[in-house]
């Protein structure tokens, strides 16, 4: 190996694409070929694929000497399986690029990334402008989602932002301390700080495969990411607790002044029959609010392994 190259470890989370990820590695080749200054390396992480994806990848191994192999022992989910690719990273690595199997993160944009890197970038970031395949229903839940976190968020959340990004060696070994089970890489690397620049691309149509997040895992991303980085939602229980013992205070006087005056007579027990059950269901909301970062102390203090996994390829050690 020439001293002078420096090296770059793709990322790439596998769930179910064992159909394209030949062509993905072609696609990919064709782009690392025109950066000869650079040795590369290809990091597979199989997210207990169902399909035939981990065959492909040891077969991808066994041919080229630059592809490596993680198989974690079930589906833990994207983020996850993007951890298990940053930990299995060598010291020697000099940066590394998450990059989807799809295709719908262009790696016609490596070498972009690179020249941002160069410059300076610690972190160097792909905006997706459009997405070819997109529902309507998909492009409204990804709005409302950047606008919830843009209101309810204690970091500067960027729209449309994607895994697609750089990571110099400095915000890798960061990365890896951190020991939160539930994450959101996103997230996660807007608190760290450091130097970044951004890209803006349009993401074709998927090559193949499955999207790796369905509904219900992005709604459940949107829960997680609105409790791990913002304590507005406690605050504004709070908040509304405030009002309405003042609001209620309020009324109860004047309730009682008028009475007392002649001026007026309630039905009291209806209404505070209304009333109480109102406060109940205002008490009930916050009490499922706070179960929700709860449960994230829960997550956190059992201290479970973040992953397991079950087999590797390519590696020359074992991984954490």
């Amino acid at each position: 190996m020439n001293p002078i190259q420096k090296i770059i470890a793709l990322i790439v989370p596998v769930f179910n694409e064992g159909e394209g990820l030949a062509v993905f590695y072609q696609e990919v080749k064709k782009v690392l070929s025109t950066l000869p200054e650079y040795q590369w390396q290809i990091i597979f992480v199989d997210d207990g694929s169902e399909d035939n994806s981990w065959q492909v990848i040891s077969e991808l191994s066994e041919q080229h000497q630059d592809v490596k192999g993680l198989l974690l022992s079930r589906n833990f989910g994207k983020e996850i399986a993007l951890t298990a690719g940053v930990q299995a990273v060598g010291e020697e690595v000099d940066a590394v690029i998450f990059i989807d199997a799809d295709l719908q993160h262009p790696p016609e944009l490596i070498p972009q990334l690179l020249a941002e890197w160069q410059k300076g970038f610690e972190i160097v970031s792909c905006i997706r402008k459009d997405v070819a395949d997109y529902s309507l229903f998909k492009r409204m839940g990804s709005k409302l989602f950047y606008t919830l976190m843009a209101w309810f968020s204690d970091i500067e959340i960027i729209p449309n932002n994607t895994d697609y990004r750089l990571l110099d060696k400095t915000v890798v070994s960061v990365l890896c301390l951190f020991t939160e089970r539930t994450r959101m890489f996103r997230g996660l690397i807007d608190w760290m700080g450091f130097h970044k620049s951004y890209l803006t691309f349009s993401a074709p149509a998927r090559n193949t495969g499955t999207q790796q997040y369905s509904f219900i895992k992005l709604f459940r991303l949107a829960i997680n990411s609105l409790t791990s980085f913002s304590l507005l939602p406690l605050r504004i229980t709070g908040y509304i607790g405030v009002f309405i013992v003042l609001s209620s205070g309020f009324l109860l006087t004047y309730m009682l002044f008028t009475q007392l005056l002649g001026w007026m007579f309630y039905t009291h027990l209806a209404f505070f029959v209304v009333f109480n059950t109102f406060l109940l269901g205002i008490l009930l909301s916050g009490l499922g609010l706070v179960a929700l970062y709860i449960g994230h102390i829960h997550t956190e203090v059992v201290q479970r392994p973040l992953y397991i996994i079950r087999k590797t390829i390519g590696n020359d050690k074992d991984c954490i």
